[in-house]
């Protein structure tokens, strides 16, 4: 029996992935700045863009209208009625307007969860982004919290039957790679003076996957996964 799967958006992963995403479930997306995460995010929501599904971007630390200028560069529709984008970034501007998202989304993970939730009752959305998650990890005190509410987050989104991606810059992530369902890292290498990009997925549960670093590219269009190919290191 196969398993359903959903695309990220970019080929070469798909393959990578033996076909895509399993739908309903939450994902990790780690890597070092500048390596691609919400370009890859983006391709993701705009794959379900494509197929007429409401979408919702959460972005906790690029101001929306940078987002929208970086993304629409590479060919993204963010202007489609079926993408939602929610500003939450603690810009002093955001402060004079007295808007909330900030307090609701980006205060802690908790609040972060119910505000989803209240999303749910206008819209269902299929996909979600949350980018990064490190923002709301910064936000706990104790350890032992953060990994309790971000556990009731993975329940809360799997009940509202989403596909969920996070992104985090952390290289470190023991608790979000132990609870998610799958993870894919992006990595830089410096090879004879060269930057060579690589993807790896470490993680996917309930599939077999390629384990292998295949090399990537950020082009005008967006992220290119080269999945018959190996990156050569020194």
């Amino acid at each position: 029996m196969s398993v359903q799967r959903i695309s990220t958006g970019i080929p070469g992963l798909d393959a990578m992935l033996h076909g895509g995403l399993i739908p309903g479930r939450v994902y990790l997306v780690k890597g070092a700045p500048g390596t691609g995460k919400t370009t890859l995010a983006m391709h993701f929501v705009m794959a379900g863009v494509e197929n007429g599904e409401n979408v919702l971007y959460v972005t906790l630390e690029e101001p929306a209208e940078n987002l929208k200028a970086d993304m629409s560069k590479l060919g993204f529709k963010l202007y489609d009625p079926h993408f939602s984008l929610i500003d939450a970034t603690p810009t002093a501007e955001r402060y004079v307007l007295i808007t909330d998202f900030f307090e609701e989304f980006a205060e802690n993970i908790e609040k972060m969860t119910d505000a989803i939730k209240r999303q749910f009752q206008e819209k269902r959305y299929t996909r979600i982004v949350i980018d990064p998650i490190t923002m709301l990890k910064l936000t706990a005190t104790k350890e032992i919290e953060y990994r309790r509410a971000f556990l009731s987050f993975i329940k809360s989104m799997m009940r509202l039957k989403t596909t969920v991606l996070l992104t985090s810059e952390v290289e470190r992530t023991d608790i979000e790679e132990y609870l998610v369902s799958g993870v894919i890292e992006l990595k830089a290498f410096n090879t004879s003076g060269r930057l060579t990009r690589g993807v790896r997925i470490t993680k996917l549960r309930g599939s077999s996957f390629d384990d292998a670093i295949r090399p990537y590219e950020i082009t005008d269009n967006g992220i290119v996964v080269y999945h018959d190919r190996m990156v050569t290191l020194p």
